[in-house]
C-alpha cells in the first residue's frame, strides 16, 4: 500500500484489554503512536488463575475505554484512522468474541475496513515493528498459552518446527508457583525466588531431550516438582523457605535448558537456507525471564546470529502487536467482512500437523 496507513488495533485474547494506534509512514517506517493495556490482575488474584468468564466481563466494560484512551493519546479522531484491527483468535472465546464484537460495532459506525488477526501472528512480526528485522526469521514465542518455533517468511506465511505438546512454559511457571505457595503472575515470583536458591540440588528432568526434533514438553517437569515439593514437605514438616528456592532455581534451570536446546536444534533447521542476515526473535512474557534470554543470546552468540527480543510492553500482550499485524497483511489478503467469527483455536501454521495432546476441539495453537 502507498501513503501513510494509521491503524486502530484491538486485543483481548486472555486477561489484558488493551487498544493502540500505530502509523506506518509514506517511507514505510511504522510506529506506535499509543498502547493502553489495561491488567485483570486484581480481578483474578483470589483464584489462582483467570476465570474465563471474569475476564469476558470486565473485556466488555474495558473495551470502549481502552479505544477512547488510545485515540486519545495518539491525538487521533476516528476520521484519522484508514483501518481496524482486532485479535479473532486463538484466546478465551469470551474474550476474543468481546473483542470481535467491539471491533464490528466500530465498524458498522465508521464504514472502515476490518481485519481479524490471529494473536500468535501478531507476536511473530512484532520483530519487524521494533527491529525492522527481515524475512526469513526464526521465532521463539514462548509465553502463558503458547510455545513453538516458527520459520516467517513473510506476513502470512509461517511453518512451525516444533512446540509444546502439553503444558507452555508460562503455564508451568503459573502452575509450579501456586504448588511452592508463590503469589500469581507465577513466571516473576519464581524467577524471583530463584535468585536465592541452588539450582543443583534437586534433580528435575529435562523432557523430551533425549528425543530428536522440536518438540517440547513441560508437563512432567511440573510433576516432578510436585512430587519433590511433597517429599521434602513429608520430611521437614512442612517446605522450608530454602527448599522453595531451591526448587524454584531447579525448575528454572530446566526449562532454560530445555528451551536452549531446543532452539539449537531450530536454529540448525532455520539455517540450512541461504540467510543474508540469521536471526533468532523472541517473544512472549516468558521472554522476560533473564534467566531464559541469558541462555539464548549465549546460543545465539556461539552461532552466529542476531538475537532480537522486543520490548517487554511489546512482549507480552498488547494491541499495537495487532494493528501492525493487520498493517503487514493488509497487501497480501482482502479486509474480512461482518462474517468475522472469533476462533479459541488458531494454528498460524494449517498445513502441519496438529500437536499432540491437542484434544478433541482440534490442533493446539
Amino acid at each position: 500500500m502507498t501513503g501513510s496507513l494509521t491503524v486502530l488495533g484491538l486485543e483481548s485474547s486472555c486477561d489484558d484489554t488493551a487498544a493502540a494506534v500505530v502509523r506506518r509512514d509514506v517511507g514505510g517506517q511504522a510506529r506506535v503512536l499509543s498502547s493502553v493495556v489495561h491488567g485483570q490482575t486484581q480481578l483474578h488474584a483470589a483464584f489462582g488463575g483467570v476465570v474465563p468468564e471474569i475476564a469476558a466481563r470486565a473485556h466488555a466494560e474495558m473495551l470502549d475505554h481502552c479505544v477512547e484512551q488510545a485515540l486519545i493519546q495518539a491525538n487521533c479522531t476516528f476520521l484519522s484512522i484508514d483501518a481496524i484491527a482486532v485479535t479473532a483468535g486463538p484466546g478465551l472465546i469470551g474474550g476474543v468474541v468481546s473483542g470481535v464484537m467491539c471491533a464490528k460495532g466500530l465498524v458498522a459506525a465508521t464504514g472502515l475496513p476490518l481485519y481479524g488477526i490471529n494473536h500468535l501472528a501478531g507476536h511473530a512480526l512484532t520483530p519487524r515493528l521494533t527491529d525492522d528485522v527481515v524475512y526469513p526469521y526464526l521465532m521463539l514465542l514462548v509465553s502463558g498459552g503458547h510455545c513453538q518455533f516458527l520459520m516467517v517468511d513473510g506476513p502470512n506465511n509461517f511453518t512451525r518446527l516444533g512446540g509444546t505438546i502439553d503444558d507452555a512454559p508460562g503455564e508451568a511457571f503459573d502452575k509450579v508457583a501456586r504448588l511452592l505457595g508463590l503469589p500469581q503472575p507465577g513466571g516473576p515470583a519464581v524467577e524471583t525466588a530463584a535468585l536465592q536458591g541452588k539450582a543443583d540440588r534437586f534433580a528435575l528432568p529435562r523432557p523430551l531431550l533425549d528425543r530428536p526434533g522440536c518438540d517440547m514438553s513441560f508437563s512432567g517437569l511440573k510433576t516432578a516438582v510436585l512430587r519433590t515439593r511433597d517429599a521434602v514437605a513429608a520430611e521437614h514438616g512442612g517446605l522450608p523457605e530454602a527448599a522453595q528456592a531451591d526448587l524454584c532455581a531447579g525448575f528454572q534451570a530446566a526449562v532454560v535448558d530445555v528451551l536452549v536446546e531446543k532452539t539449537r536444534r531450530a536454529l540448525a533447521i532455520y539455517l540450512d537456507a541461504d540467510l543474508s542476515e540469521p536471526t533468532l526473535c523472541v517473544a512472549g512474557g516468558v521472554a522476560a525471564n533473564s534467566q531464559i534470554r541469558a541462555g539464548l543470546e549465549a546460543l545465539c552468540a556461539n552461532m552466529a546470529v542476531k538475537f532480537s527480543a522486543p520490548p517487554l510492553a511489546l512482549c507480552t500482550d498488547n494491541a499495537a502487536m495487532i494493528a501492525f499485524a493487520a498493517m503487514e497483511q493488509m497487501g497480501a489478503r482482502p479486509a474480512d467482512g461482518f462474517e468475522l467469527s472469533a476462533r479459541p483455536r488458531w494454528p498460524l501454521d494449517g498445513t502441519s500437523p496438529g500437536m499432540l495432546g491437542s484434544g478433541k476441539k482440534g490442533a493446539k495453537a
